[in-house]
């Protein structure tokens, strides 16, 4: 199974991309992982809603590019629908046995996703009405994803 995570922002400090980087060891062993992190637009000073829009459908056009016409597509949004881990681990599984080979999950800036990304998206999928920063949900996806493929497996870990 192919995962893919298109996120904008660049991880920068060291302990997040550690994170990243031991979640992305793990998973070498049950799907292929690709990361995209895509530019972060710039936002002014004091943004007016409109400039906010501007920069939402900048960042939403930027991600729209790196989604196959195969994908299936996973955004996180606050209004998304709320999953158990054994519920995503079912759906990683019913995804693997219609042959959806390729999976998308799309992690919006600090502005949140565009309307045109949002529509794009197979599911919407929320971890929590609390907001947190995109590079502390890039880590917690990635450790939700690896638990999946551990559930499926039977393997210890999942408790």
């Amino acid at each position: 199974m192919n995962m893919t995570i298109v996120c904008i922002g660049k991880l920068k400090e060291k302990y997040w991309r550690e994170a990243i980087a031991e979640y992305s060891k793990r998973l070498g062993s049950y799907c292929t992982l690709r990361i995209c992190e895509l530019k972060e637009s710039r936002l002014a000073a004091n943004p007016s809603p409109a400039d906010e829009e501007a920069v939402k459908e900048a960042e939403g056009q930027e991600i729209l590019t790196h989604l196959g016409k195969g994908d299936y597509v996973i955004t996180l949004e606050v209004k998304g629908k709320r999953m158990s881990s054994e519920s995503l681990a079912e759906k990683v599984g019913e995804l693997a046995m219609e042959g959806r080979s390729d999976v998308c999950f799309v992690i919006g800036g600090s502005l949140g996703l565009s309307r045109a990304v949002s529509q794009r998206a197979d599911l919407k999928l929320s971890f929590s009405d609390m907001t947190f920063p995109h590079q502390m949900m890039r880590v917690i996806l990635l450790e939700q994803i690896y638990r999946s493929f551990k559930i499926l497996r039977h393997e210890p870990y999942h408790k």
